[in-house]
């Protein structure tokens, strides 16, 4: 792009939804600065610029905000059309990661929430359910890629490789923290080969924090 480009992202360390954000942002290789907000004592800024819903994340690009982490995406994608794209040309290829963008983000990521945020028999529940859409994930992934393409190719990721990514990225901690599997290499050999090859990219060591932290 032309002109002036100024790129400026209202995040929160520990949000999936940042590091989707980020991710994108790497990736296409755009200068940014990054504004850590305090969700108890939030910014003047933040809550000028995403008045409806006053949380993270909200891009701001030279003054025009830009909230809810899907939006970004494709705004980013659709801004800075340089390598890799996020989502491809061809109009039913990219309705295809269109629907598994969105079982990832309101499927599998709102049953792991569910997971980490309850206790008892309601954390049983959400932990079979993790397992359930796993599953469904993993046979949907086996179908897609059948056709030969490799996932996490260095020099073309895609969005679902960013939301992969930020997603399972830290799921060695939470396999630590809860006490249950949440990367199966014998349930979903895929999955697991997915995340581990995304976990070893320069960009998502350089995002992610380290699992001693």
């Amino acid at each position: 792009m032309e002109g002036k480009n100024e790129v400026k992202l209202h995040g929160m360390w520990v949000s999936a939804y940042s590091k989707r954000v980020e991710l994108a942002l790497r990736l296409k290789g755009i200068p940014y600065e990054y504004i850590e907000e305090d969700l108890i004592n939030k910014s003047r800024l933040l809550l000028k610029y995403n008045p409806v819903h006053k949380k993270v994340h909200v891009l701001i690009h030279n003054g025009k905000p830009i909230s809810e982490s899907h939006i970004i995406l494709e705004y980013i994608d659709e801004t800075w059309k340089t390598a890799p794209k996020l989502l491809p040309e061809d109009p039913y290829e990219r309705a295809k990661v269109r629907f598994w963008a969105s079982f990832i983000q309101q499927q599998l990521f709102e049953s792991i929430l569910k997971l980490v945020t309850s206790h008892g028999e309601a954390q049983e529940k959400a932990a079979a359910e993790v397992i359930e859409r796993q599953g469904v994930f993993e046979e949907g992934m086996k179908e897609y890629f059948a056709g030969g393409d490799s996932f996490t190719n260095e020099k073309n990721w895609g969005l679902l490789d960013i939301l992969m990514g930020s997603t399972f990225g830290a799921y060695e901690v939470h396999e630590e923290v809860y006490g249950f599997k949440l990367m199966d290499p014998d349930k979903n050999p895929l999955l697991f080969s997915w995340i581990t090859r995304l976990k070893e990219h320069p960009l998502m060591k350089g995002l992610l924090p380290p699992h001693e932290s």
